[in-house]
């Protein structure tokens, strides 16, 4: 019997698969309390996850529900490490096969595909729209309502047991039931049951309810945090695309998880299409585009896009970036403020900082950058840190002088 989901491989070589899996899960997790209590015995642990799979016993575990409030508010479910291990095999396993049937842009969980790569499309799409800014064109921005709690989970795995029955042998792919299986497990498997919710009620408060899985409606809704929901989102509207494509002849089009954007000449007939799009959405995907973020204007006046502001002949980052920059620091000098940091605490510090630092190189922001950084940084961060490539990244001077 052949228990592996690649090819011809033994049931050696499908345990070497789920071993890639855990490896992937653990980048940048290994030092949550979760990944290490699996790590203890990961050998052990991955033999018992594999003959789950395989006979056919395997059921996800609790999820923890929190709250974030940056970039933006959100309702987030982390799964249980032993199913992150679960996600990272589903989607090594078919990504590949979907990844050709994605239009190009289509920006989000795609390798060499992000928010950058986005940005820098959309800026092309303006200046070929318009012939390097010599003739008029317009930018038509729309988003979904509550996107991630609105896809129909029957809907999805339907669509995917059909591509997936198409392509499969196609690739030399074996145990397509076995697929079918973790994909069923997967996406019907409902994270508000019995979840472990940290923080308080408060935390809710001033989150949209088709923004929380909580107010789902029957059978739809996928938890944002999981690997899985990223790829299953583009596979959701990956017809669509197509549609805005082929059907609707939109040479200048890109999309970010829900939000996209149509770029063109005519600007009543880029008008005409939101009706088109509102009924395509809501009969073929049960969708509802967003009544308040509907922007459809000259590009000349500029378009906000995954983080930045896209002008004739710059692109600027957005205020909410400052601004969350900004929030990060402050927060960083109430640490220092409140006691001597941690090793621990530093490497915090030293991430989130990096963060923003290596979104901000990308775009012409170096004033913006020194002026955030050696205006509001505390004094005590400069005793133990500087900056490595211009204004790139911090490094540690020394981590002796960190108490552990």
């Amino acid at each position: 019997m052949q228990l592996s989901l690649f090819g011809n491989h033994n049931e050696e070589d499908a345990l070497v698969d789920l071993f890639q899996a855990y490896f992937d899960a653990r980048k940048n997790k290994r030092n949550t309390i979760n990944a290490l209590a699996f790590e203890r015995q990961f050998e052990s642990n991955l033999f018992d996850l594999h003959c789950q799979i395989v006979y056919r016993n395997y059921e996800p575990r609790k999820s923890i529900c929190f709250i974030v409030n940056r970039p933006v508010k959100r309702e987030i479910f982390a799964a249980d490490f032993r199913d992150r291990v679960i996600h990272h095999f589903i989607f090594n396993s078919i990504s590949p096969l979907f990844d050709g049937t994605f239009i190009n842009d289509s920006y989000s969980c795609r390798k060499g595909k992000g928010t950058h790569y986005g940005i820098r499309r959309i800026d092309h799409f303006i200046r070929s729209c318009s012939a390097n800014y010599s003739r008029d064109c317009y930018t038509l921005k729309l988003d979904i309502s509550g996107y991630f709690t609105s896809m129909n989970r029957v809907l999805l795995f339907d669509r995917l047991k059909s591509l997936l029955s198409a392509r499969w042998q196609r690739y030399g792919r074996s145990d397509l039931p076995l697929m079918f299986y973790l994909l069923e497990k997967t996406i019907f498997n409902d994270p508000t049951k019995n979840c472990i919710v940290k923080g308080d009620k408060a935390d809710w408060a001033g989150l949209p309810k088709d923004k929380s899985l909580f107010h789902a409606r029957p059978n739809c809704g996928l938890p944002i945090g999981n690997l899985t929901s990223q790829l299953f989102g583009n596979i959701y509207l990956n017809e669509f695309d197509h549609f805005i494509k082929r059907d609707l002849k939109i040479r200048f089009y890109g999309r970010y998880v829900d939000d996209f954007i149509l770029i063109h000449r005519d600007k009543g007939y880029l008008k005409s299409l939101i009706p088109v799009i509102k009924t395509y959405l809501a009969d073929q995907l049960e969708l509802q585009l967003h009544p308040q973020k509907i922007y459809f204007q000259h590009y000349s006046k500029g378009v906000k896009y995954l983080g930045a502001v896209i002008k004739p002949h710059r692109i600027y980052i957005a205020s909410r970036t400052k601004g969350n920059f900004y929030e990060a620091i402050q927060r960083q000098n109430m640490i220092a403020r409140d006691h001597k940091p941690s090793l621990e605490e530093m490497e915090r510090f030293l991430s989130s900082m990096n963060s923003y630092l290596g979104i901000l190189k990308h775009y012409k922001t170096y004033k913006t950058r020194q002026a955030m950084l050696f205006n509001h940084l505390s004094a005590w961060w400069w005793n133990h840190v500087h900056l490595s490539g211009g204004i790139g990244r911090f490094v540690l001077k020394q981590k002796r002088l960190c108490s552990k």
